[in-house]
């Protein structure tokens, strides 16, 4: 899956001949899973059309301040600076770099760009004498101070006859420039994450098993929000009805407790980050019937013995191995949890109690506590489960950057 996949991206685009490439670009981003706002300066209406891009990026394209139209609407350049995860200048002409540079915002796309609080993306399109000029290579190096970043434009054919630097970068070229960069500044980036996920089921005849509530959302948002920060990530899943949104994600489904625990030791070693957020069985039945057990008596017993304990298997084999698990209490909330961190060698334990209103089992929202192997104790607030997977991995991203 594209890194560009959610993200909201405003493309600005300036009056030169290589606008008409732009079409291309706004497909290539929708392609990606992008969300599109087009911004045309005047100029650029004159080489490709508004109608084209809008229907394209499936939103309406700006290039005024206000709809004459419809005099009380006002196009915010505000708003649109704040919703934007990146923007992107492309064609950038020596005309709109020079107003970049110099705070001239006598348009809605230089006005934006000034209020813009995101990463911002500038690809150059000029002839070639233009491109070299001194007063471009200023703007250039004004901006990239300022903390933009350049896609460097290409050498080819170039609207004048000419041939040479200064031909704007091909689409294709614009969308993979882009996701190298953003992917090269994920904080996960290069991270091996192993995620445990949902119930296991443990059998008592082939009808019949043990089991428990646990619908496998924290876990799947857990690997879902690590995927999406760089990480490499394997996500070990009892049973559940949840489909991941990320493709990168190598999913391995399992059933039972064993299969689960054969799996977490066989990638452990490689992995950087573990995460047990799986509801695992503490027994399964000692004995599992391979037909059906009739209903023949008033009272049915089954003998009971315990799993292996994955946590603790993987808290004795740890080396460098950053290993949290959750633990879900009833009484006796923060001892229980501190016991559990030093019984199952934790470098964090992530609290639930089913006392909390809005946590547990197949909610939306959860209520945690962090504790850390030192014991500093983190209350924090009800939280949707996909915020919850952010704050628990910051806690990653704190251990490894901070």
């Amino acid at each position: 899956m594209s890194v560009l996949s959610g993200k909201k991206i405003i493309l600005g685009i300036s009056g030169g001949i290589a606008a008409y490439k732009t079409a291309a670009l706004v497909r290539l981003f929708i392609k990606a899973g992008a969300h599109v706002q087009v911004i045309m300066t005047p100029a650029s209406l004159d080489f490709i059309t508004p109608l084209t891009l809008s229907t394209l990026s499936k939103n309406p394209v700006y290039s005024k301040f206000y709809n004459e139209e419809e005099e009380a609407v006002w196009n915010n350049h505000v708003e649109l600076g704040l919703w934007a995860d990146l923007m992107v200048i492309a064609p950038a002409t020596a005309n709109t770099l020079s107003k970049m540079v110099n705070g001239n915002c006598d348009n809605l796309l230089v006005a934006t760009y000034l209020s813009a609080k995101c990463p911002v993306y500038f690809a150059p399109a000029m002839d070639l004498d233009m491109y070299k000029h001194p007063s471009t290579i200023a703007s250039f190096n004004a901006l990239k101070q300022y903390g933009n970043t350049i896609i460097p434009a290409e050498t080819g054919e170039l609207a004048s006859g000419l041939s040479g630097e200064g031909r704007m970068a091909e689409p294709e070229n614009i969308v993979a420039f882009l996701e190298a960069d953003l992917s090269s500044k994920l904080p996960l980036k290069g991270k091996k994450m192993l995620i445990t996920a949902g119930p296991t089921y443990e059998s008592i005849d082939p009808v019949r098993f043990i089991g428990n509530h646990s619908s496998g959302k924290m876990g799947y948002d857990i690997a879902i929000a690590a995927a999406n920060l760089g990480a490499d990530v394997i996500l070990v899943s009892g049973p559940t009805n949840l489909v991941l949104s990320n493709s990168s994600i190598d999913l391995i489904r399992v059933v039972s407790a064993q299969e689960m625990y054969d799996k977490c030791l066989e990638y452990y070693a490689a992995m950087d980050v573990v995460i047990a957020a799986a509801a695992v069985a503490d027994y399964k039945p000692k004995f599992n019937s391979n037909q059906k057990i009739k209903k023949t008596e008033a009272s049915f017993f089954i003998e009971l013995e315990k799993t292996k304990d994955i946590l603790e298997s993987l808290g004795k084999l740890k080396e460098n191995q950053f290993l949290i698990g959750f633990a879900l209490e009833t009484e006796n909330e923060i001892e229980n949890a501190k016991l559990k961190i030093q019984k199952k060698n934790l470098d964090l334990i992530v609290l639930n109690s089913l006392q909390d209103s809005g946590a547990g089992f197949g909610k939306p929202t959860n209520k945690v506590t962090f504790i850390d192997k030192n014991y500093n104790i983190e209350p924090m607030e009800l939280k949707l489960k996909e915020e919850v997977a952010v704050d628990i991995l910051n806690k990653v991203i704190t251990h490894y950057y901070a």
